[in-house]
């Protein structure tokens, strides 16, 4: 989506005023931030600009002293990551939780697991791997993974990419309003880098917004529709590649510049 297409709509996620100290640490220091519907916004930041304490309030993981938070125009309040998930919030943190031993589609809907029906489902509990696979399968194929065409494989015997691949189409799945990935690309090679890239390009196509984290200008700049500048726990700037160059960004983001694009 273009920045052109954003102005005259409403943010799908929206926060206000967030505040979040950590004893005599400032983490957020009145943060506003805006993600609107079918964009990739990136945040960037130096180390201890406050961009993990910002995503981790809008994602669960932390609580904001002060503040609000809007999800398609109502306040929440998310209280541990599995708040956010179930309003539809995603997020793939570098520290991948796949779990190795287990295979593709299994690891597509771990904790999600899909029951046989009937009384074996409801009574026994018992897992339908066949269905799972199937949807499995469709998932990846939307994506456009094709590296991943057997779902059975067990994680372990996977590439750094394709682990990466199966988190990713894991948020997809049952993302269904935010999708947020924490440093993506940060352990890959290049081609696999740009296979992530064209998965959140994918991402954006079929209508998911993307929050993505990264200290990779150049990937940011590719793939970003605008980019959320944080710097000493407050939001310093939003740009767009457009009317910024990388040179302004990380200007901005050190200081030596300042901007007004909030």
């Amino acid at each position: 989506m273009s920045t052109d297409d954003i102005s005259g709509s409403e943010p799908i996620l929206r926060a206000t005023g967030l505040v979040k100290t950590f004893g005599r640490v400032v983490g957020l220091d009145g943060v506003g931030f805006e993600l609107y519907p079918g964009e990739v916004l990136a945040v960037i930041g130096d180390n201890g600009a406050g961009k993990s304490t910002l995503i981790k309030c809008l994602t669960g993981a932390e609580v904001p002293d002060e503040g609000e938070i809007r999800l398609e125009g109502r306040r929440v309040h998310f209280k541990r990551p599995q708040d956010a998930r179930a309003h539809g919030i995603e997020t793939v943190y570098q520290t991948l939780a796949v779990s190795p031993a287990l295979d593709v589609a299994a690891n597509l809907f771990l904790g999600r697991e899909l029951r046989k029906p009937g009384p074996l489902g409801t009574v026994l509990r018992v897992v339908d791997r066949q269905r799972m696979r199937q949807r499995a399968k469709e998932e990846l194929t939307k994506l456009g993974i094709s590296t991943l065409q057997d779902v059975t494989v067990p994680v372990e015997n996977l590439s750094g990419g394709q682990r990466q691949a199966v988190a990713v189409a894991r948020a997809a799945a049952f993302g269904s309003k935010v999708v947020v990935l924490d440093e993506p690309t940060a352990a890959l090679g290049v081609r696999e880098s740009g296979q992530v890239l064209d998965m959140i390009a994918g991402l954006r196509d079929r209508g998911v917004p993307v929050i993505l984290i990264s200290h990779d200008m150049p990937q940011v700049f590719e793939v970003a529709d605008r980019i959320h500048i944080q710097r000493l726990g407050k939001r310093a700037a939003t740009i767009t590649p457009r009317t910024h160059s990388m040179t302004d960004a990380v200007a901005i983001m050190t200081g030596a510049a300042q901007d007004g694009a909030h």
